[in-house]
């Protein structure tokens, strides 16, 4: 299998490249951000150790074009560790984790090997079901040409509906990602706010985006198209 590592500071690009070598990959090396985008748009890796400092283009921005290029290879990024924030974006950005320097290299091959398995599984930046859209890192909602007015909560459950379009979530998996485990509130609480965001981003024309799947859950679904009977 081939990684790619985007490093700009040459001792660091060779321990990496020694290192992951010894767990049996195959090693290219990009030196700045532009480098990075060509190399990982042109062939297909198993994974991308990608730097946050780099010339160029920053690891985020490599990440965010990545991204829009439809390019879905597990990302794993390293950061300062005590820039928190940088973490977050490149979350945001579509990153798949991150690990702070310092770090040992049993641990990278650790977080290497776990995305590997799990694939280069599309992640969009921006979430879409029909004429549906949600950017989660900028927390905005449209439907069609609307921009939506959504709380934070309304916004978790919208998110965790739209990264599982067509796929029944029960109300404890709902409450687990909107609230957490130990939450003993309203027990319809879950009833509650998929009502609340029926009421804003439904088409009172059309039957709602959030079906009730009677028993079981609830999941979200493709509005029709207008004109169809």
């Amino acid at each position: 299998m081939r990684i790619l590592v985007v490093e700009d500071e040459p001792r660091m690009a060779d321990l990496l490249r020694r290192a992951l070598t010894e767990e049996g990959y195959s090693i290219d090396v990009a030196g700045d951000g532009p480098e990075a985008v060509w190399a990982a748009t042109e062939r297909s890796y198993a994974a991308i150790v990608l730097d946050i400092m780099l010339p160029g283009y920053d690891g985020i921005e490599v990440c965010r074009r990545l991204r829009d290029a439809e390019c879905w290879s597990p990302i794993i990024m390293l950061t300062a560790r005590d820039e928190i924030p940088d973490r977050v974006r490149g979350l945001d950005a579509g990153a798949d984790d991150y690990l702070a320097k310092p770090f040992s290299f049993d641990e990278l091959a650790a977080r290497i090997r776990s995305l590997v398995r799990r694939g280069a599984t599309p992640r969009p930046r921006i979430l879409a079901v029909g004429d549906l859209r949600l950017d989660p890192a900028k927390r905005l909602a449209w439907r069609g040409a609307a921009l939506l007015t959504l709380t934070p909560r309304e916004l978790a459950l919208l998110e965790l509906l739209m990264r599982h379009p067509g796929e029944v979530l029960t109300r404890t998996r709902i409450i687990h990602h909107v609230w957490d485990p130990l939450y003993d509130g309203l027990s319809n609480v879950v009833d509650q706010y998929v009502g609340y965001l029926r009421r804003k981003i439904d088409d009172p024309r059309q039957p709602s985006m959030i079906e009730t799947v009677r028993g079981a859950g609830y999941r979200l679904v493709e509005a029709p198209d207008k004109g169809a009977p």
